[in-house]
């Protein structure tokens, strides 16, 4: 599949990715190419629940929730590419994140603009090269890699594949 493709809205997104207030961190996709890229925004507003305590005098947006932004961004890609959406068990879990670089503080007011590329996909192991920027101003910049697994349902007593790595996205 090598589709190209206009945006999607927030009642959208929500059908590709689990988040729910105050972790979805993808307001609106701008385009993607099935198997290339992506390009979404997140809006900052000063009513995000971090801005409370990150920092009260000088609210920053913190640099983890940026890359979050990024790796939610990247599962929709990887979602879109596939072709399909992801039912209650599907869970992305991040494998590494490489050469993370932060470059300007998010604040609120700012609109994030979230470039994401897929590098490459093996084995169930996709490779993404991603960009925040603010006004054109590069904000954080990182490669990452994550795998789609099933989640364990303890009530249903079903099995999953296992990992070590950190649920995100």
């Amino acid at each position: 599949m090598n589709s190209q493709n206009n945006g999607l809205n927030i009642n959208q997104i929500k059908e590709y990715l689990p988040h729910r207030y105050p972790l979805l961190l993808v307001d609106r996709v701008l385009n993607w190419e099935s198997g290339k890229s992506i390009t979404a925004i997140k809006n900052v507003t000063i009513n995000e629940e971090f801005f409370n305590g990150h920092f009260p005098n000088k609210p920053v947006m913190p640099g983890v929730l940026t890359i979050e932004a990024l790796a939610q961004t990247a599962a929709l890609l990887s979602f879109l590419t596939e072709g399909r959406k992801p039912d209650e068990n599907t869970v992305v879990y991040f494998l590494g994140i490489d050469k993370a670089r932060f470059r300007r503080p998010v604040e609120p007011g700012d609109q994030i603009k979230l470039e994401v590329e897929i590098v490459r996909v093996v084995r169930g192991i996709w490779k993404y090269k991603a960009v925040a920027s603010v006004d054109g101003e590069m904000a954080v910049e990182a490669e990452f890699m994550c795998t789609m697994r099933t989640a364990v349902d303890p009530a249903a007593g079903k099995a999953a594949a296992t990992s070590d790595a950190s649920p995100s996205a």
